[in-house]
């Protein structure tokens, strides 16, 4: 007896088995031809863990590794990850609240600078253009206005103009001496 050609035969055997469930299922009923094809299924997930221990007796050994393994890792990744999250989350927060805050400050401070020196500026320029333009309005004024010389000149005029009119004026104006 060759053990290929047993399993062979044993997995053709299952097989027909389970095509025989699904003629059972057609001429039967449902019932009896599903209940027929899940204890053929499940006889067979025995006889291939049985095959398999049989051949590979490492086999069950590697699974159960792998399976604890497999728990295990993810219980640590789970767990880890939760604390990993709580503990960069809460340094994340601090230090953009930190950051955000200084760098707000930054820009508060800038731009209440920039403003106040614009606005000062602008005060300023407005100030001095009202100063300029009153200053020209009074050296009008004043250029209007005839000078010390000019003033001396018409009085001197008026008086040598006086004195030809009437050279008894002055005179009479003293009382007469």
């Amino acid at each position: 007896m060759n053990p290929n050609r047993i399993d062979f035969l044993i997995d053709l055997a299952y097989g027909v088995l389970l095509f025989f469930a699904i003629v059972l299922i057609v001429y039967v009923g449902t019932g009896i031809g599903i209940a027929f094809g899940l204890g053929a299924l499940v006889s067979y997930i025995i006889h291939v863990g049985w095959k398999m221990a049989r051949f590979d007796p490492q086999w069950m050994t590697e699974e159960v590794a792998e399976n604890i393994e497999e728990t295990i890792t993810e219980e640590v990744t789970e767990s880890v990850g939760e604390k990993v999250t709580e503990e960069v989350t809460e340094e994340v927060t601090e230090s953009v609240g930190e950051k955000v805050t200084q760098e707000v400050t930054e820009n508060v401070e800038e731009q209440v600078a920039q403003e106040v020196t614009e606005s000062v500026e602008a005060t300023l320029s407005e100030d001095i253009d009202s100063i300029i333009d009153r200053l020209e309005e009074v050296n009008e004024r004043i250029d209007r206005r005839p000078r010390a010389e000019e003033i001396e000149e018409r009085v001197g005029d008026t008086a040598k103009a006086g004195e030809d009119d009437d050279p008894d004026e002055g005179t009479r104006a003293n009382g007469g001496r």
